[in-house]
């Protein structure tokens, strides 16, 4: 795919700064770069902290996506569960709420600055109010060593867990830990060391996953997260990067055009935010998605505009990152 030019890009990004319902990975504002293409709208939404080497991959996905055709999808609509941040127990009700019809919900735990006792009654607040049919799925972000791991894994077992997301930040530690609660029958999901990784292969390649959680724009795109998908040879969850509803919609369109798409996909996180670029924010109904692009809304770019040091700093990081792609081509 022909690189678009930096001017290109620069005439129509955008920058939004985009207030959460609840303190969510740290932060209380999410910032992301809107751009059109050819296709439509686009989203380059690296986080602040990552270098641009990392975020350069992230400005592929935005390009690919504004630039060309998304791949045939073979559903219309995608499941979709939802995501309780690292909140107190009697908080859980009010967030859930958020998520209309999902049957899945997926809990924060190993937050910094928390202890496990707060992991396990946020886990049972979310299971009494989902009930005994609800699914929940943990996700620690790579935040425990493995003894810390299996300690929490056994703390939270009895709670009928889906899975387990990254409890642990490393492939040998996965692989470690899997072996180790093999006898739960816990599945363990690979999440950074996925997205994060060199050889994003090497944890299927380990045995240390029994399944993938994938994102479009940390992967370089649909296509590229297509091929690791097959690749690895493993079942896939598609997740989000806390993307505004245009990001979202990338996100859709790889759950979409997945061969099989066994679990609900994390892709309901408009639903933290308290505003979007759209009118129609890509939030669940009866806990789906539906496919398709998603335009966006003039008078709330204008009304969440980032400040103008912000704005400049996001431009300056699209052209650090275009000179990247330009290397590399």
């Amino acid at each position: 795919m022909p690189l678009p030019s930096l001017t290109d890009l620069r005439a129509t990004a955008r920058v939004v700064s985009l207030p959460l319902h609840t303190r969510f990975r740290g932060i209380d504002v999410r910032e992301a770069m809107l751009l059109e293409g050819p296709e439509g709208w686009t989203e380059f939404s690296p986080f602040t902290e990552y270098d641009d080497v990392e975020s350069a991959a992230w400005l592929t996905a935005a390009i690919e996506y504004g630039w060309q055709p998304t791949p045939p999808g073979v559903r219309d609509a995608i499941p979709v569960n939802a995501t309780v941040p690292a909140v107190a127990a009697a908080s859980v009700p009010e967030v859930l709420a958020r998520f209309d019809g999902c049957r899945t919900a997926k809990v924060k735990v190993a937050e910094a600055g928390q202890v496990l006792a707060e992991d396990v009654a946020r886990v049972r607040a979310v299971r009494e109010a989902m009930g005994p049919e609800g699914r929940i799925r943990i996700d620690a972000n790579g935040g425990w060593n493995l003894d810390e791991a299996e300690h929490a894994v056994h703390a939270l077992a009895e709670f009928d867990l889906e899975y387990v997301e990254q409890p642990c930040a490393t492939v040998a530690e996965l692989a470690e830990l899997r072996a180790r609660i093999r006898y739960l029958d816990i599945p363990i999901a690979a999440d950074e060391s996925v997205r994060k990784a060199d050889d994003p292969i090497a944890v299927a390649r380990a045995g240390a996953a029994d399944l993938l959680v994938i994102k479009a724009q940390p992967l370089g795109g649909v296509r590229r997260a297509l091929s690791v998908v097959a690749d690895a040879g493993l079942p896939a969850v598609v997740s989000s990067a806390l993307d505004t509803s245009v990001g979202l919609a990338m996100g859709v369109a790889l759950a979409a055009s997945l061969p099989d798409l066994d679990y609900d996909c994390g892709l309901g996180t408009a639903s933290l935010l308290a505003a979007d670029v759209t009118d129609a924010p890509l939030r669940p109904q009866g806990g789906m998605l539906p496919t398709g692009r998603v335009g966006v809304d003039a008078a709330l770019l204008d009304a969440h505009a980032a400040s103008a040091e912000r704005t400049r700093w996001w431009l300056e990081r699209l052209d650090r990152c275009h000179a990247l792609l330009s290397a590399r081509s």
